[in-house]
């Protein structure tokens, strides 16, 4: 193929994903689902599975193996994007007075799903050989916990916003708790990217960890105050700020990469030592146009994750451990949740609230499951599995929701000092930043009850 047929080839191909993939997330939205369901949906319909198995010359007409490596990179250049402005925004300052409560909720929704998780690869191992799944490692082992334990902070912000829960106490305190389970999630997720078979690693997992230690703590101690200077004492132009800080967390994220730590790593380290203005707010001159850029080129990372799909690969140990797992998803989330929630001092339906909240995973859940795959620690039939569980628990967050308002509302009285939904008393507590996010995990600028 000509250079001027790739090019060709390339554009007519990003039309198609950019206009699916946000067209279907539209869509989902008038269905009353988060925007990352119909992204997710468009992104396998347009796979190999789908497009591939119904018309398989017209998906090799679309997606020629020539423009792979370029839809590849800018699926990687929108994840970092996305994960720096993560990284930014996440300030576990908003924990307040609930300080205690949260970091006992944020370790219960961790460590219950991650030893279920670990605990089920490790007991039907012989049944995910089904799955092409090889013997179990470390690594593997792990990242089966972290599949489980993950918490998606933007679609569950979202969800707290869209629901109207921003000020009360189960919002304030889910959001709180989703920012710890993201401080736990990454780093035990990077641990597991130090087992896996990246295949051109000439440096032992040991040196690669020393390495990987020395530049967090080299990016944590000099990188911030250096950016403090150079960026906000300086008034940098705002497009040219934010032209050096995607420059400065694609070179982060290049360097995790070269360890083996996936790029999606050095994205997220960069956002967090990201310094904020100086009265501690976050800059929305930066924030605004990062959202726009990933939500803008975040069906690509859609469709980049639907090429790994393999439902003409999926047999009755797929379909079985699919429901197993989806289970254990849900039932570990809003039980640990709601227990710790419930021994904090929140009410029954509080509680409840925070568990249901804490269960949606998102793009979260994908990022991880894409970055194991690539690590060698996933098959792709389980890969398949985890990401139609990852759909079903971000279908489910909603109208489980739903379910608890129902209950509370047929239910008894609520005690004393135990109302549902207590609002947080002073000024309104933002369970996100000031800066609306984007629809790109499942955020949405429309009510839920309206858009989902």
């Amino acid at each position: 193929m000509s250079a001027e047929a790739v090019v060709t080839h390339f554009l007519f191909a990003s039309a198609l994903i950019l206009v699916a993939g946000h067209g279907a997330g539209w869509l989902a939205q008038r269905l009353k689902q988060p925007y990352i369901v119909g992204q997710l949906a468009a992104g396998i319909a347009l796979g190999p599975s789908l497009l591939g198995g119904m018309a398989p010359r017209a998906h090799a007409l679309l997606f020629p193996g020539e423009i792979g490596t370029a839809l590849t990179g800018l699926a990687q250049f929108a994840l970092v994007v996305f994960l720096f402005a993560v990284g930014y925004e996440l300030d576990l300052k908003v924990l307040g007075d609930r300080a205690r409560t949260a970091v006992t909720v944020a370790l219960a929704a961790f460590v219950v799903p991650m030893a279920v998780g670990s605990g089920c690869a490790l007991l039907f191992r012989e049944q995910l050989r089904a799955l092409d799944m090889p013997a179990p490692t470390v690594g593997t082992v792990l990242f089966a916990g972290v599949a489980l334990s993950i918490t998606a902070v933007p679609v569950l912000t979202a969800i707290v916003r869209e629901n109207g829960l921003a000020d009360t106490v189960p919002g304030v305190l889910a959001v709180s708790a989703a920012g710890l389970l993201d401080v736990l999630g990454w780093t035990v997720l990077a641990g597991t990217m130090l087992d896996g078979d990246t295949g051109e690693q000439a440096l032992a997992w040991q040196w690669r960890a020393l390495v990987a230690t020395g530049f967090a703590l080299l990016m944590l101690l000099a990188a911030r105050p250096l950016l403090r200077r150079l960026l906000w004492r300086t008034r940098m132009e705002p497009s040219l700020r934010l032209a050096l800080l995607i420059g400065f967390a694609c070179a982060s994220a290049s360097v995790t990469q070269f360890l083996g730590l996936h790029a999606i790593c050095g994205a997220l380290l960069a956002g967090l030592v990201c310094p904020r203005q100086e009265d501690g707010t976050l800059d929305p001159d930066l924030l605004r146009p990062l959202h726009v850029v990933s939500s803008l080129l975040i069906p690509y990372f859609f469709v980049f994750s639907g090429q790994s799909v393999a439902l003409n690969g999926m047999n009755a140990t797929g379909w079985l451990t699919l429901l197993v797992v989806t289970v254990l998803a849900v039932v570990t989330k809003v039980s640990s949740g709601s227990v710790a929630a419930r021994l904090g001092g929140l009410g029954r339906d509080d509680a409840r609230t925070v568990g249901v909240l804490l269960s949606a995973r998102g793009l979260t859940e994908l990022i991880a499951l894409n970055a194991g795959l690539q690590a060698g620690l996933l098959s792709k039939p389980l890969y398949t599995v985890l990401v139609f569980m990852a759909l079903a628990t971000t279908l489910f967050t909603q109208p489980l929701l739903l379910l608890v308002r129902r209950l509370s509302a047929h239910g008894p009285a609520p005690a004393p000092g135990r109302d549902a939904a207590a609002r947080v008393p002073g000024p309104p507590h933002r369970p996100a930043q000031e800066a609306p996010r984007q629809p790109a995990d499942g955020s949405a600028a429309q009510p839920v009850a309206d858009a989902g």
